[in-house]
């Protein structure tokens, strides 16, 4: 069944995501590395596009991104 969102903004967490990397003076490709760590696969193309909000982000990657960026699941829904 295909995922229908009716908006242009595909996640919530895009933002938040991009400026915890920089904090950490991480690059898209370190943290696609990171991830992999922990068998979660997401390549640097899909790390740019969960940041810009224009890709879907499912539950276990929430879980990883937040591992990862050392913050809580719900941290990455605030601003």
């Amino acid at each position: 069944m295909p995922r229908i969102i009716d908006s242009q903004n595909k996640n919530l967490v895009g933002k938040k995501v991009k400026n915890l990397r920089k904090k950490q003076n991480l690059s898209q490709q370190e943290l696609s590395n990171k991830l992999e760590i922990l068998a979660i696969y997401i390549c640097r193309g899909s790390i740019s596009r969960i940041e810009d909000q224009s890709r879907t982000v499912t539950d276990i990657e929430l879980y990883g991104l937040a591992k990862v960026l050392n913050v809580s699941i719900e941290e990455l829904f605030q601003d």
